[in-house]
């Protein structure tokens, strides 16, 4: 009688439960239950923080842009281009690090990323000219890149398949917390204390991260006693019989391979070039909002995103299929897009209903992780993630330096505080690239081929 209050008394699960996370090594030789959803959803939590923070770093220039050129003396070709060594290296990293994950683990490259970040970070608060401010949004961005593949892999392992698309929209949410962070809360902690000193402290936040998961997150539930999801043996064998270039070709040779590269790229070259750099300047100098204002509706714009991404994700889930929703996402974003930069006359109370609609549509790229894991053998789902990531990542990287590049080219010659100011015409030049992309994104999405969410055979 003892022993069967003392197995069910909640203090000793849990106790039991913390027990199993600092002793990896005490586990059953045969396991033969999945991991409870409590220890899942914690090691994956830990791997979300890290890129909720990486994402913070990614929009942290939208609403510093006057203070980094006037500190650097640049315009804003230079500062699409500072702003975008950050997606420079994120994209470079994708292959190696969708590789990297289906060799070594997530673990290693999630502990070793953050470290690596907390330097960039620490470099560009510190940083007296553009050329040490940019490897250091250099590092932060090819460390961060492991982040969301990392978490996939990990969510591939802990999590059956029904959930990885809620998984990845959950991921999103989890980024655009960071993002949200690096609008109304960042412009205020600038105001007070200057943005050299957040970046520092960002710095420090990363370091205590990597020797958290170093110590607490491990790569598959075998590791803690259970039964996987995704079992690393078979994963192993079938890495073991190719190499590098014949798991690309084997990833390629798959039609939504190529498409979902692109299609993506569309939408979140829009969110992020909008929000992360250009959304804050175009609304205040022609919407007449104030700094904090424009800051308070782009987050609105990444939080419709955040929130778009786990509901088209669970939804398609629930539906079993990919296509569909992926179709109405997209050319929802395209018209929404269309009418926020170019519709005459729009009136000012209409851009944050139009940018959380705009937004929320946008969410739907989260399906392309579940679409091209499904459309790929699955010894090869980290790989295949990793390509579609630098696809997605493409789109900020080229759109953002591109845009000011024909704002720099439009601009006629007006300085406010050391910062240009250029006019409606030249961001009407500009944002047509934007535009452009969300279409082709959206035509492009139409040849894609349905998986009814069942893994390639």
């Amino acid at each position: 009688m003892k022993m069967t209050c003392t197995a069910f008394h909640p203090k000793l699960k849990t106790q039991n439960f913390f027990d199993k996370m600092n002793n990896p090594d005490q586990h059953s030789i045969h396991p033969t239950h999945p991991p409870p959803a409590t220890m899942a959803w914690f090691m994956w939590g830990l791997c979300a923080v890290f890129y909720l923070v990486g994402f913070f770093h990614r929009v942290a220039p939208a609403v510093i842009t006057a203070e980094l050129m006037s500190d650097f003396n640049v315009g804003a070709a230079g500062l699409g281009h500072l702003s975008a060594f950050y997606f420079y290296s994120y994209v470079a990293m994708q292959i190696p690090t969708g590789i990297l994950s289906d060799r070594l683990g997530p673990r290693r490259l999630l502990s070793a990323g953050a470290l690596v970040a907390a330097i960039g970070s620490m470099m560009f608060g510190l940083s007296s000219g553009l050329m040490w401010a940019g490897i250091g949004r250099l590092l932060i961005g090819g460390s961060v890149a492991v982040a969301f593949v990392g978490m996939l892999k990990m969510a591939g392992h802990w999590f059956p398949s029904r959930r990885f698309a809620l998984a990845s929209g959950l991921a999103l949410f989890a980024g655009v917390i960071g993002a949200v962070s690096a609008g109304i809360p960042l412009r205020w902690m600038v105001t007070h204390i200057g943005w050299r000193p957040v970046m520092l402290g960002s710095a420090v936040l990363l370091a205590v991260l990597s020797a958290v998961i170093w110590l607490w997150v491990r790569d598959d539930p075998e590791e803690k006693g259970f039964l996987s999801y995704a079992p690393v043996q078979r994963a192993t064998k079938n890495l073991e019989k190719s190499g590098l270039l014949s798991d690309i070709a084997a990833i390629i040779k798959h039609r939504n391979t190529g498409l979902l590269f692109f299609v993506p790229a569309g939408l979140v070259g829009c969110v992020l070039s909008f929000s992360g750099l250009w959304g804050v300047p175009f609304l205040t100098t022609h919407y007449g909002m104030t700094v904090v204002q424009a800051a308070g509706a782009c987050s609105m714009l990444l939080i419709a995103w955040a929130v778009g991404g786990p509901v088209f994700g669970g939804f398609s889930d629930w539906i079993g299929r990919r296509k569909p929703l992926y179709i109405i996402g997209t050319g929802l974003a395209a018209i929404g897009w269309d009418v926020i930069l170019y519709w005459p006359g729009i009136a000012s109370a209409w851009i944050l209903p139009l940018l959380l609609v705009t937004g929320f549509a946008s969410g739907a790229m989260i399906i392309s992780f579940a679409f091209i894991k499904e459309s790929v053998p699955s010894h090869l789902s980290g790989t295949a993630t990793g390509i579609i990531n630098m696809g997605i990542m493409m789109g900020p990287m080229l759109l953002q330096p591109a845009i000011g590049w024909i704002l720099d080219r439009n601009w006629d010659g007006q300085l406010v505080n050391g910062a240009r100011i250029y006019d409606l015409s030249a961001y009407h030049q500009a944002f047509l690239l934007m535009t452009a992309w969300v279409i082709l994104s959206f035509v492009l999405v139409l040849f894609t081929r349905e998986t009814h969410c069942r893994p390639v055979s």
